[in-house]
């Protein structure tokens, strides 16, 4: 009876490991898949920037705890309708003075930013926040962003700059869409 008894047991702690094995496997694939969701190619790039999956995770959960923490703002109507008044206009630059219409576009979508109360100072810490809010649009981001330098440089040519416009076009209607609230208005 005492060899049944430990075998029973045994077989009972084998099953138990058995299940945290799989539960462990389970929960981390869950992780991995919500992070590609919500992600999306931004899941790629930080696993190939940080070489190994865990860092890449863990850099993601980091990014989205830090965005969380950041009292994002959306703009209000009028907010709105500024910015897209000025988004026009330098496009209508772009046709006569493309690096400079470049330029503009640069700097409307950080001052959109930090209006919404993303830090701005560091462009990566942006690409970073933004990947959070906006995972497909991120890489275009970056791929602007070098061609802004690349403009800085007088080395762009104009059909990189009409593509960096695109990419700051993209991300510039998703800024100013999202969330956009109603300013209170005086009672008496």
């Amino acid at each position: 009876m005492d060899i049944l008894y430990i075998f029973i047991i045994a077989v009972i702690v084998l099953f138990l490991i058995i299940g945290l094995i799989f539960g462990v496997v389970f929960a981390s694939r869950k992780r991995t898949q919500h992070l590609q969701e919500k992600f999306g190619p931004e899941y790629h790039h930080a696993l190939q920037t940080s070489g190994n999956k865990k860092q890449a995770q863990a850099e993601l959960a980091e990014r989205q705890k830090h965005v969380d923490a950041l009292n994002i703002r959306p703009l209000t109507v009028s907010e709105r309708e500024h910015y897209q008044a000025r988004w026009m206009e330098i496009q209508a630059k772009f046709v006569d003075q493309p690096g400079q219409a470049t330029i503009e576009a640069d700097r409307l979508i950080v001052e959109v930013m930090e209006l919404r109360a993303y830090p701005v100072s560091d462009f990566e810490q942006r690409a970073a926040d933004i990947s959070v809010n906006y995972p497909d649009l991120v890489s275009n981001y970056r791929a602007a962003r070098e061609i802004a330098i690349k403009n800085e440089q007088k080395t762009a040519y104009t059909e990189e700059l009409r593509q960096a416009m695109i990419y700051y076009r993209a991300l510039f209607d998703d800024l100013l869409k999202e969330e956009t609230v109603v300013p209170e208005r005086n009672q008496k």
